[in-house]
């Protein structure tokens, strides 16, 4: 991440430059996808967002541009940015990027190839759009089959809280979780219910998460990423 910084720094010095998530699940964009589709709702309005789940690096996986109305998402074309595309308010639009610098390392993409580029959308926006990329179609890949919503652990915190990749249902109805036989009950928070007991309410990101009070669900449950859960809609009061 240092590395990255630097690079976005050398090449757009007055960028302001947030570190989103540092630890998403290793050689994953399915699970990435999800994630940040969720992260960049919250994200003010213009971004640039540069993402970097690259398992392809090297490989014929093209590098590419989503822009989103006035948000711009940079990294490579695995699936990593196909939730956020379906997600968008604004028609998604997809560049490949064609600039290439001076060096380019066969492993290191992030900060040789996207934190420049992500950089000068950055500082100088539509123009630096028109010198970096030329305009394509989203490549055909298994990331179309994705579901809208998934009823798997996309992520699992420091405390054993395991994050799904599906939303949170705005129609008010409840939800219940199973894992393994095991039916999980709908909160609003961890201090609704005495400690050790298992939990799903409705995550910051708006994501549905499963928790112990004061433990570990991953533990508790054996989930790890990848973990398929039950997810049944339940009628509101």
């Amino acid at each position: 991440m240092g590395q990255m910084r630097a690079a976005v720094l050398t090449e757009a010095p007055g960028v302001e430059v947030v570190d989103l998530m540092v630890d998403v699940p290793a050689f994953n964009p399915r699970a990435a996808a999800y994630l940040l589709a969720a992260i960049s709702m919250t994200l003010p309005s213009p971004f640039v967002c540069l993402a970097v789940v690259d398992p392809g690096v090297g490989s014929a996986r093209r590098p590419i541009i989503l822009q989103c109305g006035e948000n711009r998402f940079v990294g490579p074309e695995n699936g990593l940015f196909e939730i956020a595309a379906r997600r968008s308010e604004a028609s998604p639009e997809w560049f490949e990027i064609t600039w290439r610098p001076e060096q380019l390392s066969s492993s290191f993409h992030g900060r040789d190839l996207f934190a420049p580029v992500a950089a000068m959308l950055a500082r100088d926006g539509a123009s630096a759009l028109a010198r970096v990329g030329k305009r394509t179609e989203a490549g055909q890949s298994l990331s179309r089959e994705w579901p809208d919503d998934l009823d798997e652990v996309i992520y699992i915190d420091g405390y054993g809280n395991c994050m799904l990749g599906r939303r949170w249902p705005d129609d008010k109805r409840l939800l219940e979780v199973t894992a393994d036989s095991v039916r999980i009950g709908t909160v609003e928070t961890f201090s609704d219910v005495p400690r050790g007991e298992v939990i799903c309410y409705k995550n910051s990101l708006g994501l549905v998460e499963i928790a112990v009070n004061q433990g570990s669900a991953a533990a508790r449950l054996d989930l790890q990423i990848g973990s398929q859960l039950a997810v049944r809609k339940l009628s509101g009061k």
